[in-house]
């Protein structure tokens, strides 16, 4: 983890510290760094973790979600290999942060929320930020988005318990998932790349901590 920035420093500096800390340990593809180079992670974080934003760390933020941390971050889009011509299908859109990632290296990012809270302020964020390939939907994450399958690429950003078959049937046959699996308070990270004949060649990236993929869709008061 990189140590947390000096407060008195200049936005470029704390980026070009946290790019370094990436390039350490392993988020090599330069369109994942220069995605993440270009996108503020600041806009995405609650004030009151502002100065927290360029800290390698997930954070809290509202209905008991995170943002997750740039490392885990960039190692998930990274391992998407991403196509300039991608659809993608994000689960959990959380802040947003890791949609506007996706946003700056695929052609298209599908993200599904089931949060509207969340959904709306993300929405902003994107608004802001001027990313007009991103189409949100707000739903029950599990469940995908059938009417829009299949998709070249599925980032899933909240533990599923068992394998996410509903998802990996969304997928192209030559497409790739990648998702935390497991019931416990650290999950696998896995890799599901399509063999074209049905079949997945599962890889396990590392071990994470995210939050549970759930049921439905909340209820905010």
């Amino acid at each position: 983890m990189a140590k947390a920035p000096k407060t008195d420093e200049s936005p470029e500096t704390q980026m070009a510290r946290l790019i370094l800390a990436l390039r350490s340990q392993g988020v090599t593809e330069p369109g994942v760094l220069n995605a993440i180079e270009k996108t503020p992670r600041d806009l995405f974080t609650p004030d009151l973790f502002k100065e927290r934003s360029w800290e390698d760390s997930a954070l809290p933020i509202a209905c008991g979600q995170t943002i997750s941390q740039p490392f885990i971050v960039g190692l998930m889009t990274q391992a998407l290999t991403l196509e300039p011509r991608s659809r993608v299908l994000e689960i959990g859109t959380g802040s947003g942060y890791q949609t506007a990632i996706l946003s700056r290296v695929a052609r298209l990012v599908y993200t599904v929320e089931r949060y509207r809270t969340l959904m709306k302020e993300a929405e902003t964020r994107f608004a802001v930020l001027g990313l007009t390939n991103v189409i949100t939907k707000f739903g029950d994450g599990g469940e995908g988005w059938a009417e829009q399958a299949p998709f070249d690429r599925i980032l899933v950003t909240a533990a599923a318990p068992d394998e996410p078959k509903t998802l990996l049937n969304q997928l192209k046959p030559n497409g790739v998932l990648v998702a935390p699996v497991g019931k416990g308070p650290v999950q696998s990270l896995k890799r599901y790349a399509g063999d074209g004949q049905g079949g997945f060649k599962v890889e396990v990236l590392c071990d994470v901590r995210f939050v549970p993929l759930l049921d439905g869709v909340a209820r905010e008061l």
